[in-house]
This record gives C-alpha cells, sequence and structure tokens, in this order.
C-alpha cells in the first residue's frame, strides 16, 4: 500500500524555516564578537554641564547567530556613561543576539559637569562596556575629558614627543586652568616658566613607537624633559605651591606611585630652579643628568616607584627639602658631582634600599669589568642639619670606585 504524504504550505514554511541557520547558535569560545573600534573616545571639552553620545557597532561575522549572554558598563566608580543597546536603555543587558553577518549598535552617552570637585570628575574620565559570550570576555575602551583645561600638546598625544623651542624666550603656564600633559614634553632653547599656585597634571602609561628600523619600541611616556639649553623654572610659594603630579585624581589613585614617569633634566643643562612645589605619583621624582645644574627650595618628592631625586655627575643644592615614602632610594648621588643639601629629610621605610646612596664611580659592564671600567669622578656631598632615617639599619649607602 503506497501512501501519499500531503503538506499544507503554512506547514512546508514552517519545515524550511525551522533549519534556518539565524535559528543555530554558535557555542564555540573560538568565535568572538567583532567592534567598529577598540576605545570610544569623546572629544568634547565641557566647559559647563552638558552631554555628549556616541556609538559604536558590535557585529558577528560567523555562519551562526551568537549570543551575548551580559552587556555591561565595567562599573568605574567615577563613570560618568550610560549604555544604550539597539534602542533599549540600561547599562546591563543580557541574551543580546546578533544574526549571522549582522551587527547591532550600542549608544554610550557621557554627562559631564566640570565644575563638580576633581575627585568625582577627573580631567580623564573612563570606563569600559564589558560583553560576555561563550565564557569569553571582551571589552570596549571609553575615554573622556571632564574638565576645562589646557592639554598640552593635545589630548590625542599620548604617544607623541613634542619640542618646544621658543629662540631663547620664555614660556610661561600662567593659565587659571589646570595643565595636562601627554607624551613627552621637552623643551630646549626656551624656559618654562610655572607661577605659583599652578596645577600640572601628566597623563602616563605606556606608549609605543617605531625605530629608524622599523622595530617597535614599548617606552614609558607622560614627561617633562629639558634638553641642553631648556630651563625649569617653579616659582611655587608657601601660600600656594605647584602640584605636578598624575591625572587620576579619584580617591584610590591619591598615594598611587608609578602614574608617570618624572622630571628629566638633560645633560648639561642649568639654571633649573623649582621653589615650593611638590612632585608626586611617578616612576621617579627627578633626575639630574650628567653636568646639569639645580637648585631645590621647600620642594617635596615623595610617592615614586623608584628614587625620589637621581643625580649622576652633576650639581644640587637642596634646602629645606623632603624625599619620602620613594620605592628604593629617597636620594641617589651617582658618578661623582657637587651636592648641597640643608635643612632636608631623607626618610625612607619598608623597602631594602638605604634612604641615600651615594657613589663616585659608574660602570659600562653590569660586573664593572668593561675595558673602561670603572669610571671615577670626584664627589662632594654636603649635609648639614639634615635628617637622614629609615627602616633599614644603614640609610647610608656609599660606593668608591677607586678603592681606596
Amino acid at each position: 500500500m503506497r501512501y501519499l504524504l500531503l503538506v499544507s504550505p503554512i506547514t512546508l514554511l514552517l519545515l524550511l524555516t525551522s533549519c534556518r541557520k539565524e535559528d543555530k547558535f554558535t557555542t564555540s569560545s573560538s568565535d568572538k564578537l567583532e567592534f567598529s573600534v577598540d576605545t570610544l573616545r569623546f572629544d568634547t571639552v565641557f566647559t559647563e554641564l552638558g552631554s555628549d553620545t556616541r556609538y559604536i557597532r558590535v557585529y558577528n561575522p560567523h555562519s551562526e547567530s551568537i549570543r551575548i549572554s551580559k552587556i555591561q558598563l565595567a562599573g568605574n566608580q567615577q563613570s560618568k556613561f550610560n549604555l544604550n543597546v539597539d534602542g533599549i536603555p540600561g547599562d546591563e543587558h543580557e541574551d543580546v543576539v546578533i544574526y549571522p553577518k549582522d551587527s547591532i549598535y550600542v549608544f554610550v552617552e557621557v554627562k559631564i559637569n566640570p565644575d563638580e570637585p576633581l575627585s568625582s570628575s577627573p580631567y580623564f574620565v573612563y570606563d569600559s562596556i564589558r560583553f560576555e559570550t561563550n565564557d569569553n570576555v571582551q571589552h570596549v575602551t571609553l575615554e573622556a575629558w571632564g574638565q576645562n583645561a589646557n592639554y598640552i600638546p593635545s589630548r590625542w598625544s599620548k604617544d607623541s614627543i613634542t619640542l618646544y623651542s621658543c629662540g631663547g624666550g620664555e614660556v610661561i603656564w600662567d593659565d587659571p586652568k589646570p595643565y595636562v600633559l601627554y607624551g613627552i614634553v621637552a623643551f630646549d632653547d626656551c624656559t618654562l616658566t610655572i607661577p605659583a599656585g599652578a596645577r600640572i597634571h601628566v597623563h602616563g602609561g605606556l606608549s609605543r613607537t617605531e625605530d629608524l628600523n622599523g622595530e617597535q619600541i614599548i617606552y614609558n611616556s607622560g614627561r617633562l624633559f629639558f634638553l641642553e639649553n631648556g630651563h625649569l623654572n617653579v616659582q611655587g610659594t608657601a601660600e600656594n605651591p605647584v602640584i605636578i603630579e598624575g591625572d587620576r585624581l579619584e580617591e584610590d589613585f591619591a598615594d598611587a606611585d608609578g602614574q608617570w614617569t618624572g622630571i628629566i633634566l638633560g645633560a648639561g643643562s642649568s639654571g633649573h630652579v623649582i621653589e615650593h612645589a611638590t612632585i608626586k605619583n611617578s616612576l621617579f621624582g627627578i633626575y639630574v643628568d650628567s653636568s646639569a645644574e639645580l637648585t631645590l627650595k621647600n620642594v617635596q618628592v615623595f610617592n615614586t616607584s623608584g628614587v625620589g631625586l637621581f643625580a649622576i655627575h652633576s650639581t644640587v643644592q637642596a634646602e629645606n627639602c623632603l624625599f619620602f615614602n620613594n620605592g628604593t632610594h629617597a636620594v641617589q648621588l651617582g658618578y661623582g658631582g657637587n651636592y648641597d643639601f640643608t635643612y632636608c629629610t631623607l626618610a625612607n621605610y619598608g623597602t631594602d634600599a638605604s634612604a641615600l646612596n651615594m657613589g663616585n664611580g659608574i660602570c659600562d659592564d653590569p660586573l664593572c669589568q668593561g675595558p673602561n671600567d670603572p669610571r671615577t669622578n670626584p664627589l662632594v656631598a654636603s649635609f648639614t642639619n639634615c635628617i637622614i632615617y629609615g627602616s633599614k639599619r644603614d640609610e647610608i649607602t656609599v660606593a668608591d670606585f677607586t678603592g681606596q
């Protein structure tokens, strides 16, 4: 006996559509989302209460549908961002489906009040969008600027090296708005004057570039650099000191070291004066290179990952200065030089390094066995009415490379 199977048009349509690729979901952890950008930047600097909206596209490049189990803001405490996923507002979304070779829009709004305290609306406002898919976690970074400030040279210069030269003249950072530095900011044939009360914030982090051979170089960004004919003149007062620190001003970063690189006074440079200033939260405080000259008065250098003041074969005069909470030595004087410290405090606790380290030589070879090692230079160092103290038994270490 033969049977004839009759199928209605509606049933046939259901049978055909029930196997659509849209209904098949990939569960492979190797199938990831793709994004129109990896960092969504808001290029507006708000001078009054306002908002701005940008968007990203989230792509499913695969041949099957993909289910995003969760889309949410990562949750920075100072987050100023809000999400809208394909027209649905909310900062957390679950079970969002993207069909094969399709995409969705994620709209991001940032709302900024630049008149809020820096602790709640810092210069650099950040967060990220977190995507959870098939046991994968992916992020898109969100960046905005929360305060009206002077951005040097610009907000897009994190990986740049900018040289200022003013023909022997002077650049004065006297705007009442703070200055926020990006990349390496260098001065040559020019004097940078920072008057009393100025606030300098340096955006640090790792940057990358290429050398002349096309090889990639990764380095610490966020530094002030003065070449041989560049001069630094900081004119703070007791009532209005100059503050030089990182640009992360949230409470969690208030005492965090290593946020930016430091101040470098290049070889042979002279005439540097820093008075009534606080330098903090960097990799090192001040590096004084060979034959450079620096005068410090009423300066604090603290919360550094490494040395507070590192001077090599140079001339430094310091009066009523404080170096503390440094990751290694509070003050390190290498390869000789001339140094005069009066009424200064060098305090070092909780590290394996002495508060003060001095030496009269240098070696090119790590084991000091090179053909020209060691190279020596006379060391003349005077400490008058100074406190040198810490948690080690010996807080002063001296290396004599002459062998005498």
